[in-house]
């Protein structure tokens, strides 16, 4: 398994694990009041920064785990690296576009940084799997 390939099983298993993370501190708070007051900024802001620490924290665990393995990135990591951002990066606009509406009609904050929210954690879902898939698969040939 290629350095690139270990990197995009993190941050997928990552992010999922960080979303969930943050739906279930959100879930605790509610208390039978409704979502739009639920504290959430908070839980948000630390689900974000707690995946980025914990995926450069395992990088390094498995760079220091295997010193010699290459972290050469040839044509094919380049090739799979460029697809998965290609696909992923609708839901990126997605969110956007989703978020702008909202604001738009005045929907509460809440629903706007939710949906931005998980616009990107489905974005880094939708690219991590296509490069995993890609990495099993190889890259397609037009």
């Amino acid at each position: 398994m290629t350095h690139e390939q270990k990197r995009a099983w993190i941050r997928l298993v990552v992010a999922v694990v960080a979303y969930a993370a943050y739906v279930v501190a959100v879930a605790i708070r509610t208390d039978a009041h409704p979502l739009v007051d639920v504290r959430y900024v908070g839980p948000l802001l630390w689900s974000v920064g707690a995946a980025i620490a914990a995926s450069i924290v395992v990088e390094i665990a498995i760079g220091v785990a295997n010193p010699k393995a290459s972290r050469v990135v040839d044509e094919r990591d380049r090739e799979i690296g460029r697809l998965g951002e290609h696909v992923a990066q609708s839901f990126v606009v997605i969110g956007a576009v989703a978020a702008m509406l909202m604001a738009m009609v005045d929907w509460d904050t809440f629903w706007i940084a939710n949906v931005i929210y998980l616009c990107f954690v489905l974005s880094a879902i939708l690219g991590g799997v296509a490069k995993v898939v890609l990495y099993g698969t190889g890259v397609p040939r037009w």
